[in-house]
Parts: structure tokens; C-alpha cells; sequence
């Protein structure tokens, strides 16, 4: 009894202590959000494509002013561990016939990426007010194969637009609302390895510190503060060797309550 009464003890202490471990262990991977960016108000324009995206700070909902049949781009930063889900609402006008509208989203190489749920696409009949879309990503990994298609920490664009409608709808005005979130999954979706550099792309703009005769372009200025926080540590670690050490206190308990108590006697 004795030694199921310290088994139970040690069980208890290493299960709080793997409980108090997940948030040191989500706090030593810094990810990106809206806080790490600037203090300044909420986007009001879109861009008309990549090179012209306009940066979206997670958190954030910006808005945009547009005609139909224009191409809206926005980016945003995602890092390790993050499920990104970007959701999007068009406020069409009083009178318009049906419409297709959709929502795309790329990597920082310019790769579309897959949504696990969402409606990307949504059609608007005759008359409807708005249409709302949205796109839950698949979860950003530390890590992939050259030939792998998997989200990876760094710059992600959006692209809203309409793909169907009437000859007599172009041009008609729209406004779009658009807001990215998301949810950090951690140790489960971990793999071993780590990325060498974020896909931040290169933008032709001018940086606030360059003066005006620059031509050089400079990175995007998303990321955290404390930098990226692709790497090989995650909290599954702290799990994994808790799971051992419960493992082998099993093991010993077992052997412990088991085993005979005392020589037996002899014949």
C-alpha cells in the first residue's frame, strides 16, 4: 500500500507539472498577432495584387472599397503551429443579378493553399445583400519536403473576387470586409526539422527609413518581435517525457505490488 500511496503522489505532482509546462512551453514559441505589429488603426484599402497586398496584422478586420470584377489582396503572417482561418463579407449593391464569388489563399511562394472547411466559394442570387466567405486553413508546420505542398511559416496572401456574373454587374460598387484569426495547435501537428527562413517575400516598396531615391526592396515587416519560432522544440517534448517517466513508475508500481513479500518457506 505503501508504495501505491507514492506512485499516486508522484502521478499527481508530474501531472501538474505537465499542465503548468504547456504555457511556458507556448510561450517559448513566439507566433505573430495583431499586438506584434504596430499600434496603427485597421487597414481601410486592398490591394490590386501581390506585390501590392495590403498587410493584415492577425486580429485585425480591414475594410475595402472596390468595384465588381476587381482583384482584392490582402497578406497576413502565420508561423509554426497556427491554424489560420480567414473570413470575408461582401456587401453587394441594392441591385445586381447572381454571383459567384470567391476567396483564395497563398503561400509566400505563391501557392494556393487548401482550406480544411470553410465556403471559398459562395454564390449570391438576384437581390441578396451580402455573401460571407471563409477559409480554415491547414495548420502551419515547422517543416516540409521541397516537393510538399504543406503551409509553412512566413506570408500569406488573400484574394477575394468574383469568378461568374453578368456582363451588366461589372463595375458595380462592392465593399469587403475581411478579419484572419487563428488557433495554435502546438505539439500535435509538430515535426522534427526546422525551416531556414520564413517565406517572406521581397515587396517592391520603399521602406519609411530609405529615402526617396532608394530602389531597393525590403522585406515585409511582418513577424514577431521576439523573431520566428520555427525550430524543434515544442511542447510535445514536455509530453513525451512525462509519458516516460509515468511509463516506468507503472513499471516499478507493477513490480512493487507483484513481487512476494518475504522468503517462502522451506520444505
Amino acid at each position: 500500500m505503501r508504495a501505491v500511496r507514492v506512485l499516486s503522489a508522484l502521478g499527481t505532482t508530474l501531472l501538474a507539472l505537465g499542465l503548468a509546462a504547456g504555457p511556458v512551453a507556448a510561450d517559448s514559441s513566439p507566433s505573430p498577432s495583431a499586438s506584434d505589429g504596430s499600434d496603427t488603426s485597421a487597414p481601410t484599402q486592398a490591394g490590386t495584387s501581390f506585390r501590392t497586398a495590403t498587410e493584415l496584422q492577425q486580429g485585425q478586420q480591414a475594410t475595402a472599397s472596390g468595384s465588381t470584377g476587381d482583384y482584392l489582396y490582402w497578406s497576413f503572417p502565420a508561423d509554426t503551429g497556427q491554424r489560420p482561418t480567414v473570413k470575408a463579407t461582401v456587401k453587394l449593391p441594392q441591385t445586381h443579378g447572381a454571383e459567384t464569388w470567391q476567396l483564395d489563399v497563398f503561400d509566400g511562394l505563391r501557392r494556393r493553399q487548401s482550406c480544411q472547411y470553410g465556403a471559398s466559394s459562395r454564390a449570391a442570387e438576384q437581390g441578396t445583400n451580402s455573401v460571407e466567405l471563409a477559409c480554415v486553413m491547414r495548420t502551419v508546420r515547422g517543416w516540409a519536403e521541397p516537393w510538399a505542398n504543406d503551409p509553412l511559416p512566413g506570408t500569406y496572401y488573400v484574394r477575394l473576387t468574383v469568378v461568374d456574373m453578368g456582363a451588366a454587374d461589372l463595375g458595380q460598387p462592392v465593399n469587403a470586409e475581411i478579419q484572419v484569426d487563428s488557433k495554435d495547435i502546438g505539439g500535435p501537428s509538430a515535426v522534427d526539422g526546422s525551416l531556414g527562413k520564413p517565406l517572406v517575400p521581397g515587396i517592391a516598396v520603399k521602406s519609411e527609413a530609405q529615402g526617396d531615391d532608394s530602389k531597393t526592396a525590403v522585406l515585409s515587416s511582418f513577424g514577431s518581435r521576439d523573431g520566428w519560432s520555427s525550430g524543434w522544440w515544442s511542447d510535445r517534448w514536455v509530453w513525451t517525457g512525462i509519458g516516460a517517466v509515468l511509463a516506468a513508475l507503472a513499471g516499478i508500481g507493477g513490480y512493487a505490488l507483484t513481487r512476494g513479500h518475504g522468503r517462502p518457506p522451506t520444505v
